[in-house]
């Protein structure tokens, strides 16, 4: 083999290596886990200090869609009213569950006009995979940077322990988010208007208890009339 070809033989293999390690860092919750849902009494909690209150407007920002295209978050308000939900990430059985019911009830959410925007700390890889798993028709946006989860006050960080402790369960947030911040989002949701006003808000650090669809059209039902 001459070193022509063998460079060549070289390239393929190391390219071929590299998309095999990539597809092996990243995969969605193969099964969704189903969420306890939250009580009545606890929806609208903003717990550990996290989140914006109802009547404060949201901090300007700038993210990316799950195509790598950039967004400003007046781009977003243009689509308002806007349900807003912040999950974990793509490897959280309990956020897939709670992205494919909403996806689910898509209509319902369209006959309100009301637009769903989900934002995690994901990178564009793992933004994509979740949209194209549950075929989300909605904005889904890549927050690696932590722009919107700063200007939503919904951040959480995890210790080195809990870090490891996570990559033990198959789970490396570095490789999620393409960065070395270990931090993702509480669970969150807020309802806001056109005009950058949060109309709702509900921040809960339980990740195995979320509102349900039939409770967010309530919310929605309640505040946009």
């Amino acid at each position: 083999m001459n070193k022509s070809i063998r460079i060549i033989v070289m390239t393929l293999l190391t390219i071929v290596s590299f998309n095999q390690t990539a597809s092996a860092e990243l995969a969605i919750a193969a099964t969704p886990k189903a969420n306890a849902v939250t009580d009545a009494a606890d929806l609208g909690v903003l717990e550990n200090g996290l989140g914006l209150k109802v009547g404060e407007k949201v901090p300007a920002f700038e993210s990316d869609t799950y195509a790598g295209e950039n967004v400003t978050s007046a781009e977003l308000m243009e689509m308002g009213p806007l349900m807003v939900i912040f999950y974990r990430g793509g490897w959280c059985p309990f956020c897939n569950f709670q992205v494919r019911q909403i996806t689910q009830a898509f209509s319902q959410f369209q006959e309100r006009q009301v637009t769903s925007v989900l934002i995690s700390v994901d990178k564009t890889d793992g933004a994509m995979l979740v949209k194209e798993a549950y075929d989300i028709p909605f904005p889904i946006l890549s927050d690696s940077n932590l722009a919107a989860h700063q200007s939503f006050n919904t951040i959480i960080e995890l210790d080195s322990s809990s870090y490891e402790k996570y990559k033990k369960f198959g789970v490396d947030l570095e490789a999620w988010s393409g960065l070395e911040h270990h931090k993702m989002s509480a669970p969150a949701i807020f309802l806001i208007d056109k005009d950058s006003q949060v109309l709702w808000s509900h921040v809960a650090l339980d990740y195995k208890t979320r509102p349900s669809v039939e409770q967010l059209l309530g919310v929605i039902d309640a505040n946009l009339k």
